[in-house]
């Protein structure tokens, strides 16, 4: 067998990651800073496109069919090549991966500014483009994942901080480019979000980290597809999860926002809704910073209870509450949901192999994520057939479902929590 390729200035460690320095704090290392600066700038960046493009497009006199193709353009590209991301993250180690989607990000927003600074005269450039930035995505993501264990030895508590990281540039990132596509123009948001990947690539590249096992140079491809693929099935309470939340993608997760939005915008304004939504933000704040110091002996059985809130929204809805207890509704959906993805997250980075992590973890987020088009597609038809009412009040029931399914399932509800590296 060939020796597996090594940089000595990445890391990935076989089993588990490496120990920062003696006296480095548990979460707030020289590594940990610059990750999260770096992932915070993508987040922002991330959060900042939808709505420019979308926004900008409309601005610029195209109508929602235009705007609707420019957003599966961008995702579309992310959901079928995220498997590839991470084959080619253990290939060729995460950081480096996460560097070079990084600058195609760059260039791709510089181009981008250009196009809406001096008016698009034809759409398949942008479309190009908006390609470009999803598979640059879809190459980053896995690693952004596996790089967490790496840089703070508290994996859980960083977990928690970026989950906050997250919730923040999500609203954040929104409301910004759409006060710079109303006061200015897109091209400007381009242009902030690629010096937010500059600034990415920049803190990515300061990273010391140790030695990176990658597989071994003469398998192909679909070998390590597969590899991944039987190390992703071989643990139950991994492929339980992501099983149990396809259904909770189609029946409840994905349908609920745009129903959210025609009864809620019709009855109360658009404002309203934004504010409600608002409420979910800070609530996963609110959930991520509880979850850096909440460290459960088993995990994901904590997550689940927490999630055992979520019906409260789509309820509330159906009941005709008022604006304010949908708030609150939302509030505490979020702090549920907040806190299962730092459990979720710290569980799959510290009991999966660091030499797979990038594989599996892209595994996850196909399966999780892939899901989620289909629920909100499904979302008009059901409607139709069936009534708002009658959708949410099974969204609310399936969501329910899915956080007894994860209590009831033993693998997931029995997972212990991996101990503190120290």
């Amino acid at each position: 067998m060939t020796e597996p390729l090594t940089d000595h200035t990445d890391a990935q460690a076989s089993a588990r990651p490496q120990d920062p320095p003696g006296g480095e704090p548990a979460i707030w290392s020289r590594n940990f800073r610059y990750y999260f600066t770096a992932r915070s700038a993508g987040l922002l960046s991330w959060a900042m496109l939808p709505v420019a493009v979308s926004a900008g497009l409309l601005r610029g006199g195209y109508g929602l069919s235009t705007a609707g193709y420019a957003m599966a353009f961008l995702v579309g590209p992310f959901a079928a090549l995220v498997l590839f991301g991470g084959v080619l993250a253990d290939r060729f180690t995460a950081r480096r991966m996460m560097i070079a989607a990084d600058l195609t990000n760059l260039t791709t927003q510089i181009l981008l500014a250009v196009l809406f600074l001096h008016r698009i005269d034809h759409l398949w450039q942008l479309y190009a483009l908006l390609m470009i930035a999803g598979t640059a995505n879809a190459m980053f993501q896995p690693g952004a994942s596996s790089t967490v264990p790496l840089v703070a030895r508290d994996v859980q508590g960083a977990n928690g901080v970026l989950r906050t990281s997250e919730a923040l540039t999500g609203l954040g990132g929104p409301a910004l480019a759409g006060l710079l596509v109303g006061t200015a123009s897109t091209g400007w948001v381009m242009i902030i979000s690629a010096a937010a990947y500059g600034t990415s690539a920049t803190c990515l590249f300061a990273l010391r980290l140790g030695v990176v096992p990658a597989p071994p140079a003469g398998e192909s491809l679909w070998r390590n597809l597969v590899v991944g693929w039987h190390e992703f099935r071989s643990r139950s309470w991994l492929w339980g999860v992501i099983v149990i939340w396809m259904f909770f993608a189609v029946l409840s997760w994905g349908p609920q926002l745009s129903i959210a939005a025609g009864v809620i915008v019709p009855a109360h304004g658009a404002t309203a809704f934004g504010l409600i939504n608002a409420a979910l933000g800070a609530g996963t704040v609110a959930g991520g910073l509880l979850a850096i110091r909440y460290k459960p002996a088993r995990p994901l059985a904590a997550g689940a209870t927490a999630m055992l809130a979520y019906p409260l929204y789509p309820l509330g809805i159906v009941l005709g509450a008022p604006v304010w207890l949908l708030a609150l509704a939302q509030t505490t959906v979020g702090i549920g949901i907040g806190i299962w993805g730092v459990m979720w997250a710290t569980s799959v980075q510290t009991q999966v192999p660091g030499e797979v992590l990038n594989r599996v973890h892209a595994y996850e987020v196909a399966g999780s994520v892939g899901m989620y088009p289909v629920g909100s597609a499904l979302a008009g038809p059901a409607v139709k057939a069936f009534g708002t009412h009658h959708v949410l009040l099974v969204g609310a029931a399936a969501a329910a479902l899915t956080a007894t399914a994860l209590l009831l399932t033993h693998p997931i509800r029995t997972l212990g929590r991996a101990p503190d590296r120290t």
